[in-house]
């Protein structure tokens, strides 16, 4: 954890940059009967019988300090996929000395995932590019590339997609808007919090404050729930759990 939490703290460096990475699978699917459009005083109306048309993946990368980020959708969820996706990096700032990339544990982040896609001086050439940066394992929440992908979620992938090529039209669409916009992850969760006994830890997303209970941050789930909903900028109920309020359909306090 400190490493990681060591590596947001390090400024803006064109030369050096800080990029995070994390990918997503996703459904698709499409209607079985036609929706009922809206009407003035009535919400549209969808049928909750669907018919699945398969599944693809969306690789997320982004450089929090700069706002900036690139996604690459493909059909599939495998080493040669995610090697693919680290020469689009790698082309991305080809000006940079060296790239320190922030990622999870996942089995297809290996070296020899880079032999099976390239030759192998092209390999060797694009592992050296990197520096490596592994969050711990069930601490994947630490990868601020977690918080874009809820967010594009939220935004732009909430409905019933049945087609790739839609879909990689709307995380086109929301990945140009989201750069024109420069919108950043301000990280406020640092080395020192996690070994200190405070009862509150305090963190800030896209200039957001809240107060994390001790309690609830041990929920990784929760915390990125939360961390989304702040990112876009949604009403989120007090960080203290109440069971009379509901919370997306849930008490409070209970687990996802």
């Amino acid at each position: 954890m400190e490493q990681v939490l060591d590596v947001y703290r390090r400024p803006c460096d064109p030369s050096r940059p800080v990029v995070c990475m994390d990918e997503t699978p996703r459904q698709l699917i499409s209607e079985i009967r036609s929706p009922v459009a809206a009407a003035p005083g009535r919400p549209a109306r969808h049928d909750y019988e669907y018919r699945r048309r398969g599944t693809c993946n969306v690789f997320m990368a982004t450089e929090p300090l700069a706002g900036r980020r690139m996604t690459r959708v493909s059909e599939r969820k495998t080493k040669i996929d995610w090697a693919r996706f680290l020469a689009d990096i790698d082309e991305r700032y080809a000006d940079a000395e060296k790239i320190k990339l922030v990622m999870d544990n996942l089995n297809t982040h290996r070296p020899g995932a880079l032999y099976e896609a390239f030759p192998p001086a092209r390999a060797k050439a694009l592992w050296d590019r990197f520096e490596f940066v592994h969050t711990p394992k069930h601490g994947s929440w630490l990868n601020v590339a977690e918080v874009e992908l809820n967010v594009m979620i939220r935004q732009c992938l909430g409905w019933r997609i049945d087609s790739i090529d839609v879909l990689r039209a709307e995380v086109a669409a929301w990945q140009d808007r989201r750069d024109r916009l420069k919108a950043t992850v301000n990280w406020q969760f640092t080395i020192k919090l996690p070994s200190c006994p405070l009862r509150t830890h305090k963190v800030s997303v896209a200039r957001t404050r809240f107060w994390c209970h001790s309690a609830q941050r041990k929920n990784p789930a929760w915390l990125r729930r939360r961390l989304t909903m702040h990112a876009i900028g949604v009403r989120v109920p007090p960080a203290v759990p109440d069971a009379t309020q509901p919370f997306l359909g849930l008490p409070c306090h209970a687990n996802p």
